[in-house]
């Protein structure tokens, strides 16, 4: 991690305020808790703070100075969130906690850091974080090892973690649901790794070599608690469970196709085993429903039929007991039938760096892609670009238009003039959350193919992926395209 810049003297200020104050407050029943903060370069005003169950328990508003400072009454331990314009990060609260960060929302994750009561704990947990985030960047390459010596490096790491850790303890009194989380971050995250390998390692051609693993690669099974509902909302346990069932439903997939056939993650029946066994094996209602909505719409999101996308809708209303997520997902499903292949791209209204309104379809005259992004996240939007940029290189027959999906103009503006984005075909919606529902735009990395007329050519499409490029080839033997428009 790099070296972190000390407290500003206003900050100490804070922080002894909330020291003195916690020391004044009765030791009888002792449940509360404070946490604050100074936001340097704050992307708005608010800081959102999500208690245990990932709900919004309140909404913090930045001072003149950037910081805030806030009292959690009749406090339950357990990991809360705080999030700041679309990043967010985990916070370990027990009873008399007083916490203050400080962080760079131009670095966010490698300039927070946490002082004051409560901070040890959560700066070794931030720790482990960043530890298995580096790690998991390296699992493409790690993947290629054979199964043994994969298994047995990925072992080797949770070890030396797991004594890391207690080398900590002897040092620190730590309470018992502080060293589970810890714990649980490090084991989760090493399962987590063993069940994502056999994608990566085999291959969508040999997948069914999955079944000649060695006999104890899958071990860590018996270890698994399904409805740990105080890692409900934690980012590793949920890394581990998604890939976990991805993993559990190949039995079934092959139970219906050949075993030399290559793989589909896109089949119904694999789809539907998923929800199965996630059905069959979570009785925890809120994970449950997690795993069930986010499986279910990674299926629909994708380049189905119409029945193919209400069979999987109607196989997951029959097992979700989440109301909002079912209204969710019905209009996202509603919202799809309009984008199928062949149908006229929405005609919604689009705003230029300038302010001028237009008409999306009057952007349009040639093959083009509209992808999104956000302020909110830079390494995409800096992805984003740099990728459109070589595509252009490859294509220069194809237009893309870049659509901000932000609703305050500053952001949009302010990261376009810091990396010296061209404005031209640079836009945003000029009613963002409208227009996101119509466009069924439920993750960042979706882009939309159309043709010169504004039919959809494909409503579900990845500028990272192989087969984009296959998709604007097609394009590309079809006609030549007129000379590009400028708005």
């Amino acid at each position: 991690m790099k070296t972190l810049p000390k407290l500003t003297r206003n900050v100490l200020s804070i922080l002894t305020f909330i020291i003195t104050l916690a020391g004044c407050e009765s030791n009888d029943g002792s449940d509360y808790a404070y946490i604050g903060g100074e936001i340097i370069n704050p992307k708005n005003r608010t800081v959102i703070l999500h208690n245990t169950k990932g709900k919004i328990a309140d909404t913090l508003t930045l001072d003149a100075n950037n910081r805030f400072l806030h009292k959690i009454t009749n406090l339950e331990s357990g990991l809360y969130s705080i999030r700041h314009g679309g990043e967010y990060q985990m916070v370990l609260l027990e009873p008399t906690d007083s916490i203050m960060f400080r962080l760079n929302t131009y670095d966010f994750d490698e300039s927070l850091v946490f002082t004051g009561n409560g901070a040890k704990k959560n700066n070794y947990l931030l720790k482990t974080y960043l530890d298995n985030e580096s790690e998991a960047k390296k699992l493409i390459n790690y993947a290629q090892m054979e199964p043994e010596a994969f298994n047995a490096f990925v072992e080797e790491r949770r070890a030396n973690q797991l004594d890391a850790f207690n080398e900590f303890l002897s040092h620190n009194d730590e309470t018992p649901f502080f060293k589970s989380i810890v714990r649980a971050n490090i084991n989760y995250n090493t399962y987590a790794d063993k069940e994502i390998y056999p994608f990566a390692y085999f291959g969508n051609n040999k997948l069914i070599h999955i079944k000649d693993l060695p006999e104890d690669f899958y071990k860590h099974r018996e270890e698994i608690d399904y409805n740990a509902s105080h890692l409900s909302n934690f980012f590793t346990y949920n890394r581990f469970l998604f890939s976990h069932f991805d993993n559990l439903a190949l039995k079934a997939y092959y139970e219906k196709n050949d075993f030399h056939s290559k793989f589909n993650r896109h089949s119904t029946e694999y789809n539907k085993a998923k929800l199965d066994l996630i059905d069959s094996l979570v009785s925890d209602e809120m994970i449950k429903n997690n795993l069930l909505k986010y499986k279910a719409r990674d299926y629909i999101s994708h380049n189905h039929s119409e029945e193919e996308a209400q069979e999987i809708l109607d196989y997951y209303l029959a097992k979700t007991t989440n109301d909002t997520d079912k209204v969710y997902m019905k209009e996202l499903v509603s919202a799809l039938k309009l984008l199928r292949k062949g149908n006229p791209l929405p005609n919604l209204t689009l705003v230029n760096y300038n302010g001028t309104e237009h008409f999306l379809s009057n952007a349009i005259i040639n093959p083009t892609i509209i992808y999104f992004w956000s302020s909110n996240y830079k390494v995409q939007y800096r992805n984003s670009h740099y990728r459109v940029l070589e595509l252009k290189k490859k294509f220069p027959n194809v237009d893309f238009i870049s659509v901000n999906i932000n609703d305050d103009d500053r952001f949009w503006k302010n990261v376009i003039k810091q990396y010296s984005f061209p404005t031209i075909n640079e836009f945003k919606f000029k009613n963002p959350k409208e227009a996101l529902k119509i466009l069924a735009v439920n993750y960042i990395n979706k882009s939309i193919v159309v043709d010169e007329n504004s039919n959809i050519l494909h409503p579900n499409a990845d500028i990272y992926s192989s087969d984009f490029e296959t998709i604007l080839a097609e394009l590309l033997d079809k006609k030549e395209a007129p000379i590009n428009k400028v708005l």
